[in-house]
């Protein structure tokens, strides 16, 4: 089996590679040479592609795409033209317009797509849930410490208008964990953003946002990007009282692995996991929040 790795934007394909590496034969595509680098120092034997389309032609079995959000749906669209799945690393939109011009390249093959906050599988979430009747509101937090970015590094995840910010990037995790939850019967009600340490950001370092399902269901995600570790919390609010599912640890834990293989469960044929109306609403409540702040 082949596998390509299109792009090494973020630190997530650094993670998937290692255990892509135990199923498959890399191929990896990156314009960056200190990235480069970087993967091919964990992964010598990987085979380096000069670009996109000298990557597909190698012929994978499916494609991980980490590119800037700006950037995916010109290259979803040519992994979708070869009938191959993808594994699109967040965010893959940040802004309403790339989120509708990455929506109709979706269209073309939703099974064949799949882009997800990796805690969706962290294996004490995928075991966590409460009967809808009983919920009466709902909550997440998300500790990441986005300090790196206030040095100038990988700035276009702090740029609002690119990768959207802490509000998107990190806030992601939290608005996943709540449709995975709840469903994507949701929309955004409203939000706050503040910087409360890191003054170098063009983004935020916190913020808020405030939900509502269909049902009337109010949710709420805190985004702490000042945090001296990387922890996440659910918590089910019911007449009983709270269920409460906390995510802290390694890959393992985190679902990073159990995301790669249900990918891999894609590359054998199955249809993504995570249904693209999820995605689209947990992208749409981001892409909202970021235009209102």
């Amino acid at each position: 089996m082949r596998i390509s790795i299109a792009g090494l934007a973020t630190s997530h394909p650094y993670a998937d590679a290692r255990t892509l590496s135990r199923h498959a034969d890399l191929v990896v595509w990156e314009p960056d040479p200190q990235r480069l680098a970087r993967f091919l120092d964990e992964h010598p034997a990987a085979t380096v592609a000069p670009d996109l389309a000298a990557l597909l032609d190698t012929r994978p079995d499916g494609v991980v795409l980490t590119v800037p959000p700006p950037r995916v749906p010109g290259a979803l669209a040519q992994v979708l033209d070869r009938g191959l799945p993808c594994f699109v690393n967040k965010p893959a939109a940040a802004t309403v317009e790339q989120l509708d011009q990455l929506g109709q390249v979706v269209s073309t093959a939703p099974e064949l797509v799949l882009s997800t906050s990796v805690l969706r599988f962290a294996p004490d979430f995928a075991g966590f849930a409460v009967p809808r009747e009983e919920v009466l509101a709902v909550r997440a937090t998300v500790r990441h410490d986005v300090g790196l970015w206030a040095t100038g590094y990988n700035p276009w995840q702090d740029d609002p208008t690119i990768g959207g910010g802490t509000l998107v990037m990190m806030g992601l995790h939290g608005v996943e964990l709540l449709v995975a939850l709840l469903g994507p019967a949701v929309r955004l009600v409203g939000g706050a953003t503040a910087t409360r340490r890191y003054d170098t950001l063009r983004s935020e370092d916190t913020g808020l946002l405030t939900l509502q399902w269909s049902d009337g269901v109010p949710g709420t995600v805190e985004v702490l990007g000042v945090s001296e570790g990387e922890a996440y919390e659910v918590t089910v609010h019911t007449s009983t009282g709270e269920r409460r599912v906390a995510l802290r640890g390694g890959e393992d834990e985190l679902g990073y692995r159990a995301t790669i293989e249900a990918f891999l469960g894609m590359v054998g044929g199955a249809a993504s996991p995570v249904p693209w109306a999820q995605t689209r609403a947990v992208l749409g409540v981001l892409a909202s929040a970021r235009a209102r702040h």
